[in-house]
């Protein structure tokens, strides 16, 4: 196959579950098809993308002059486009340049398949072309909106949650009717599209993880130590660090006072920074390069997650470390897990609490869950399994797509 790869905000480093879950499928992909990466995102010092070529037949960049993440001046730009009828996460990087270089590049080479990955680079794809056409969906981006719209308190982080989950969930339903296939990384997110989009068009392609790489490490763990890890300029994750150290790290330390958290990701907010001030038992470390060695001396790997949508790669890592996991549901949505067999699920802060204090105390009910959460993954997400059916699937719509034709 010859593929057309286009996603918005970059591909590497891959340190967010989008960026693991693109580059290791686009990895497994290069190695048997031919693949041109094309990808637009805010132009920074050292960009890695360049380099990209040495995986890819072509890699494309389109650096851009884009504000920096919650400054001044993005929420300038947002204003701008505060009645542009497209969201905000496309609009900003959907530019006119982009959309330009794309058409020149598919009046110079022939391709398969386009694959538009996010709905973030929707706005660029040219829907119009005859080459068949695939919608990657990592999220159900109108349903994190919408939980940050319910859990929001300031008035105006409010009314922009609400104005945004809108236009989201209108740019959604018009793109996914555009695609010809509609991929999802989990059958809730199916289920959730599945209320305007005819479930035939839609394929699950389930998350991976590299059980090679992150696999049981033979150290001690530390006592009563917790683990969180994640993007910590995601605004779900900032939002599950603030919401279990307000509401559910106090519950724990009346039982255990000598607990500890540490938060394991880059770019943590001035207010997480606070927060990491003035309570001492949680240590933020900010950009790591391996979060295996975090991982493997904790205890328990928490998810408190209350906003998200697709699947979190995270539980998934600490799953192939052999690690007990306590999540909420909204943390492991998405994924194939059972709770009380290969994790612990908790919707309350008293739940989560009592999951956690109770584990903290087995030492064989830890080894248990992360034995069979090892199992898990290893039997059946490991990266290539997931590529070849990523791979079967567009094969399946490029065969679907030539035969009509052939037959007129």
């Amino acid at each position: 196959m010859k593929i057309l790869w286009v996603k918005a905000g970059g591909l590497v480093p891959p340190d967010t579950g989008g960026k693991i879950r693109s580059y290791n499928i686009l990895r497994e992909l290069g190695r048997q098809h031919s693949v041109t990466f094309f990808s637009f995102y805010a132009a920074h010092d050292g960009d890695l993308h360049p380099a990209l070529k040495n995986i890819f037949d072509q890699a494309i960049c389109v650096p851009l002059n884009l504000p920096a993440p919650k400054g001044a001046a993005e929420m300038f730009g947002y204003g701008i486009r505060l009645f542009c009828s497209e969201p905000y996460g496309i609009s900003k990087y959907c530019r006119p340049q982009v959309q330009r270089r794309l058409r020149a590049l598919l009046k110079q080479e022939t391709y398969d398949v386009i694959l538009c990955d996010f709905v973030s680079a929707a706005g660029v794809i040219p829907w119009d072309s005859p080459i068949p056409k695939v919608l990657f969906t990592h999220n159900v981006e109108a349903t994190i909106w919408r939980r940050h719209y319910e859990v929001a308190t300031h008035p105006v982080w409010k009314a922009i949650s609400l104005l945004e989950w809108r236009k989201m969930e209108a740019a959604e339903l018009r793109y996914l009717r555009l695609a010809d296939r509609v991929l999802t990384v989990s059958q809730t997110d199916r289920d959730a599209f599945s209320t305007f989009l005819n479930p035939a068009k839609m394929t699950v392609i389930p998350t991976g993880v590299d059980v090679d790489y992150f696999h049981p490490v033979p150290v001690q763990a530390s006592p009563n130590s917790l683990v969180f890890t994640g993007s910590m300029d995601w605004l779900p994750n900032e939002d599950a660090i603030v919401y279990f150290v307000d509401a559910i790290l106090p519950l724990i330390k009346q039982q255990r006072p000598e607990v500890s958290l540490e938060v394991v990701g880059r770019s943590p907010s001035r207010k997480l920074q606070a927060l990491g001030e003035t309570e001492k038992s949680v240590r933020l470390t900010g950009w790591v390069e391996d979060i295996r060695p975090f991982v493997a001396r904790a205890s328990i790997c928490i998810v408190p997650l209350r906003i998200g949508g697709g699947t979190r790669l995270k539980i998934f890592e600490a799953m192939a470390m052999g690690k007990a996991v306590v999540s909420t549901s909204i943390g492991a949505e998405g994924l194939p897990v059972k709770s009380g067999e290969n994790i612990l699920l908790a919707d309350t802060p008293k739940e989560f609490a009592d999951s956690v204090i109770s584990l903290l105390g087995d030492a064989k009910e830890q080894q248990r869950l992360g034995s069979a959460a090892r199992a898990l993954v290893q039997d059946n997400y490991s990266w290539p399994k997931v590529a070849e059916n990523f791979a079967h699937t567009l094969q399946e719509l490029i065969s679907h797509t030539k035969q009509p034709a052939m037959r007129g």
